[in-house]
């Protein structure tokens, strides 16, 4: 018999049946609260153009570098998963032997939020009742592909079925935002979009393009890039004209937190150096923490939220970047410090009441050594959700026993999916929705809350608190 494939109602809630029924009860208050989603990868061209997708393999296999980076880890090939998204060398065959691969091996996703995201999508969404396997693959796939053909699975019904309010995409500070404006015209569409201003690329200097894409930004901004004074100009332009798009933040993400700014000579003197090629691991280094706190200077007044997620380690296999790029699996996580690294920052911008800082991590124990305490005594800074490879249900419940005891709910983030995968939004927030009730039910039971208490901290935590931190708009 073919094992069948159900959720559970009380799934991730505890077992014990007084705080259980707590967390249920807290749960159906803001279960079907509309979706706010800040941070995400997104493509806009998807909502802008309502793109179809394709095939099971371009939809739930290739953008997801958490299904990719198991299956990798087992010996099978990135190249057999679709990988890069967006190939246009990919036979329906391939697609379909793809989408076997990871059936055949859906034992490894045991015990992994991975299988509680796959799960609540192929149940909630397509309404697939047996569980993945060699023998139900093909099954699986064609239910998939028979719905994905409907107008009723397109990206715009779907934003509407899952009701997401919100969503930021994360752009390139030259993008045109073009797919934005579109979407910002059409009156059909009564959800929202908005950029993010994502500049990475162009404060790290020791990177081999750097020149090239500051000579980019020259060519689109108008301004002039060979000094660094030029530079700040040409990314207040670009900032300017992301807000004027709807931007609400601009995130960044580097090796470290370090904000310690160069002296303005030393800074234009190694800026100079830096557009010869020439510049050491560092000095470089030196040079983007003085680009950060000028960023943070920019978001103190233009008001655009600052998020920061430090602590990765990229494309850590030079093979699989070479072969396939970035964003395919090979990142790690790495140790941060953050107290001695963030105090230049917050030190010039921590009270200004025009300034909004959030902090990411994957270091998870610098949540309640360092970012809880931090965030609870500056009043511009907030402490970012487990993100990214603890994004998980044990993570998330650690996190806020950790940060919530020196912090408050009140000084966090509210839920942040951080995804390419459009269909695991649902899931993924519906996770966090059910972790929380957990941690405030635990609260409740160690009569440590009320549950009138109880109940307004949930709802914050799905709606106002996001709303607020990210001044998403009504």
């Amino acid at each position: 018999m073919t094992p069948s494939l159900t959720l559970h109602p009380d799934r991730l809630f505890p077992a014990e049946r007084a705080t259980r029924d707590i967390a249920r009860s807290l749960y159906e208050q803001v279960k079907d609260l509309p979706i706010i989603s800040p941070h995400g990868h997104v493509p806009p061209a998807w909502i802008a153009d309502d793109i179809p997708f394709s095939d099971p393999m371009s939809l739930f296999l290739s953008p997801d570098h958490y299904i990719n980076r198991i299956l990798h880890g087992q010996g099978v090939d990135l190249a057999d998963l679709g990988v890069p998204p967006g190939r246009d060398d990919v036979t329906p065959e391939q697609a379909r032997e793809a989408w076997r691969i990871f059936c055949t091996h859906w034992y490894l996703f045991r015990g992994t939020p991975m299988k509680y995201w796959m799960e609540s999508q192929l149940v909630d969404v397509f309404g697939i009742g047996v569980r993945p396997s060699a023998e139900t693959a093909d099954q699986i796939y064609d239910e998939v592909a028979a719905k994905l053909a409907t107008p009723e699975f397109r990206p715009r019904a779907l934003m509407d079925r899952f009701d997401i309010a919100f969503m930021a995409t994360t752009d390139d500070p030259c993008d045109d935002l073009r797919f934005h404006q579109q979407l910002a015209g059409d009156s059909s569409f009564h959800r929202q979009v908005r950029p993010t201003f994502r500049p990475d690329r162009y404060l790290e200097s020791g990177r081999p393009d750097w020149v090239a894409n500051v000579d980019r930004l020259a060519e689109v901004s108008g301004v002039a890039t060979d000094t660094f004074s030029g530079w700040i100009a040409a990314m207040e332009n670009r900032r300017a004209y992301f807000k004027a798009n709807g931007a609400v933040s601009a995130d960044h993400s580097h090796p470290d937190l370090g904000t310690q700014p160069l002296s303005r000579v030393d800074a234009e003197r190694l800026y100079k150096q830096a557009r010869t090629g020439k510049i050491g691991v560092e000095e470089a280094a030196s040079l983007r923490r003085t680009m950060l706190f000028e960023m943070a200077r920019m978001a103190s007044e233009d008001g655009l939220v600052m998020t920061l997620h430090p602590a990765v380690f990229r494309d850590h296999h030079t093979e699989t970047f070479e072969r396939f790029g970035p964003d395919v699996g090979g990142d790690l996580p790495i140790a941060v410090e953050c107290v001695r690294a963030l105090r230049p920052l917050l030190n010039a911008f921590g009270t200004n009441p025009n300034f909004r800082l959030v902090v990411f991590t994957m270091d998870e124990t610098a949540y309640g050594r360092e970012l809880g305490p931090l965030a609870a005594f500056y009043p511009s800074m907030y402490v970012g959700v487990p993100w990214w490879f603890i994004d998980a249900p044990d993570s998330i419940k650690r996190f806020r026993r950790a940060v919530t005891e020196y912090g408050t709910f009140y000084k966090t983030s509210g839920f942040i999916d951080d995804t390419r995968a459009f269909l695991s939004i649902p899931a993924r927030h519906d996770m966090s929705r059910r972790l929380d009730c957990v941690h405030l039910a635990d609260l409740v039971a160690e009569h440590r809350l009320e549950m009138d208490e109880a109940s307004e901290v949930a709802h914050s935590l799905v709606s106002d608190i996001p709303r607020h931190v990210f001044n998403v708009p009504a």
